[in-house]
């Protein structure tokens, strides 16, 4: 989501959205069932997420939202400085279904952090060149795989299997990650500068951020599409350029909903391919959560270092 703070994540979110730089149900990366001691420990979960809530406490430049759908609780990232900053000021910060803020330090010791995914007791996240794995019981990292030639990673998305998928926006590349070890997925300008991942099924689902001018604006903005896990063909979603997508999150209606972080908006975008605005807000809405229980949108305000989370029940379709 962005360059610069603004930015941060598109290009930023690339995060970076950045001013540029970047749940579901029926959502493809479901963790392992938790421990038995955790099952019966209340305080190791949270209670229902609800709508209404803007949390502002230790939030400094939040990049991506995901509610573990284990424990109930909310993980945010926080880059806490510029999105491509090697400060080691990001951290993540632990959330309640409220919106209380847990713990403002979870896991510190990052650098920039965007997208956020977990799967069997482990969160995952994106930090500029390193695809962190945290335990998502006690915030401990647990190992930072290095990639090579990697510019600016972004947003993660885990398979069934547990291998995780890593956008880099700034070098249209998708890694795949597995067994400790990072692979090219895909590359090329197809991929319109990918931002924005999600595992459906058998598909990996992209958004394209477009190809960023300097400043992050785009001249042509991205398409959402989809990328078959075994043969890697494209398939356009929305057949015109339309959004410079950040986030990217099932409906749980056979859609999609989607964040332009440039333009600040959330949008749904049908099986169809057909999209339609949801809500308007200041530029810099990041990589959101959304949980289809309740309809309720989790949204980074990145540029506002703010966390809010909306009832969408009187807008979807």
């Amino acid at each position: 989501m962005s360059a610069s703070t603004a930015p941060v994540r598109c290009v930023l979110t690339m995060a970076l959205c950045t001013p540029l730089l970047l749940s579901a149900c029926g959502r493809s990366e479901t963790p392992a069932e938790p421990p038995a001691a955790e099952a019966h420990d209340p305080a190791a979960h949270a209670a229902p997420v609800t709508a209404g809530w803007t949390a502002t406490d230790g939030i400094e430049t939040p990049e991506s939202v995901y509610v573990d759908p284990s424990s109930g609780f909310i993980f945010v990232s926080q880059i806490a400085g510029a999105p491509d900053g090697r400060d080691g000021n990001g951290r993540i910060v632990k959330l309640g279904g409220d919106g209380t803020v847990v713990s403002s330090t979870f896991t510190t010791g990052l650098n920039a952090p965007k997208g956020l995914r977990s799967h069997g007791g482990t969160l995952w996240t994106a930090d500029l060149d390193e695809v962190v794995a945290i335990d998502v019981e006690t915030g401990t990292i647990r190992s930072r795989l290095k990639i090579a030639g990697a510019l600016f990673l972004n947003d993660v998305a885990v398979g069934q299997d547990g291998t995780v998928y890593v956008s880099d926006m700034m070098a249209n590349r998708i890694y795949v990650v597995r067994d400790g070890m990072a692979s090219v997925f895909a590359e090329g300008e197809q991929l319109e500068w990918p931002n924005g991942l999600l595992v459906d099924g058998t598909r990996l689902i992209v958004g394209g951020w477009g190809k960023p001018e300097a400043d992050f604006s785009t001249k042509v903005p991205g398409r959402l599409f989809a990328l078959d896990l075994q043969t890697k063909q494209k398939t356009l979603i929305t057949p015109k350029p339309f959004a410079n997508i950040d986030g990217v999150e099932l409906d749980g209606r056979g859609g999609y909903i989607v964040t332009d972080y440039v333009a600040g908006k959330v949008l749904q975008v049908t099986a169809s391919g057909e999209a339609r605005e949801l809500r308007q807000f200041m530029p810099g809405t990041a990589d959101f959560a959304f949980v289809p229980a309740g309809n309720v949108l989790i949204v980074p305000h990145m540029n506002e270092n703010k966390v809010a989370a909306y009832d969408l029940s009187d807008v979807l379709k």
